[in-house]
């Protein structure tokens, strides 16, 4: 399986099931690789990529992150299986274990040791029975990480890593954590946008999902140098333009490729909107398609 080095990723769940279908062909025909698919609380993300893989011919699917806490490693096995087989090679699983908030506090698992969990949780994943018949092809498998512990596991238990929030300057700590040929498949926002306030606005408003109020995305920034008082009062100028590339079609493609000389294998962007936050820019879209 190819997903080629552009790809997208959004939260569908402000379409219909027809509009995300028709979203989806869409980045099929402006020639991305991948569709990337999230978990939180909205659409079960397995379910929602065999629908889209019956509806499209080439375009590959991706979870990212489907939430290990959400289903045991024998269901998880079945569930990319399942969609691998029924979509003829087109999927890609992203595993990773979330945030306490969405882990603990929503679905009321512990969440003491996430890094020991995945660590058990891989074998018994890739060890799993099952009964159907395989997909053709080995099911790929990212780990979502950002700290050094789970970027070396990715580099060897998986076939790479799915990162997400993080500027170039993670990438390249990612790439050296997990060499030269495993996958950095990185997450980037964007705004198609030149005005600065109208572009850090939507920008803001995306932002405050994470930092500071996830620690694992704070935590990451901050090992990279990120001082408490950037993430103070919506963050700072200087973090929200490193989080979230904005301005002209050239400056976006700009950060998208600074992703991929810093190391990255694929680069999903996720086209923020400035009118509407719960549906993708489609100017983005076709503006930063592939050439």
């Amino acid at each position: 399986m190819n997903i080629g080095k552009y790809g997208v990723w959004f939260f569908y769940d402000g379409m219909t099931a027809a509009e995300s279908a028709e979203f989806a062909r869409k980045v099929e025909k402006h020639g991305y690789g991948a569709l990337w698919i999230p978990e939180a609380v909205g659409r079960e993300p397995f379910a929602h990529a065999a629908y889209l893989a019956a509806r499209t011919e080439r375009l590959c699917f991706a979870t990212g992150i489907a939430n290990i806490y959400a289903r045991d490693p024998l269901t998880m096995a079945a569930a990319s299986k399942t969609v691998a087989e029924l979509s003829g090679g087109r999927f890609l699983l992203g595993i990773g274990v979330s945030h306490k908030p969405l882990v603990a506090n929503l679905r009321g698992h512990s969440y003491e040791k996430p890094y020991s969990y995945m660590r058990e949780y891989l074998p018994k994943m890739k060890s799993a029975l099952y009964k159907a018949p395989e997909p053709k092809e080995r099911v790929p498998v990212v780990l979502a990480a950002l700290h050094p512990k789970m970027l070396a596991l990715c580099a060897a238990e998986a076939d790479g890593t799915h990162t997400y929030f993080v500027p170039p300057e993670h990438t390249a700590k990612a790439r050296a954590a997990v060499g030269p040929k495993a996958l950095i498949c990185v997450e980037q926002a964007v705004v198609l946008e030149t005005d600065a306030a109208k572009a850090r606005a939507t920008a803001r408003e995306y932002m405050k999902t994470y930092a500071p109020r996830l620690p694992n995305y704070t935590n990451a920034l901050k090992a990279l140098g990120w001082a408490d008082k950037e993430f103070e009062n919506g963050c700072s100028d200087r973090l929200v333009d490193a989080i979230v590339a904005w301005g002209t079609e050239t400056q976006i493609r700009d950060r998208v490729e600074a992703q991929l000389k810093a190391g990255a294998s694929h680069v999903c962007i996720q086209p923020l909107n400035t009118a509407n936050a719960l549906i993708p820019d489609e100017r983005a879209l076709q503006a930063l398609a592939p050439r």
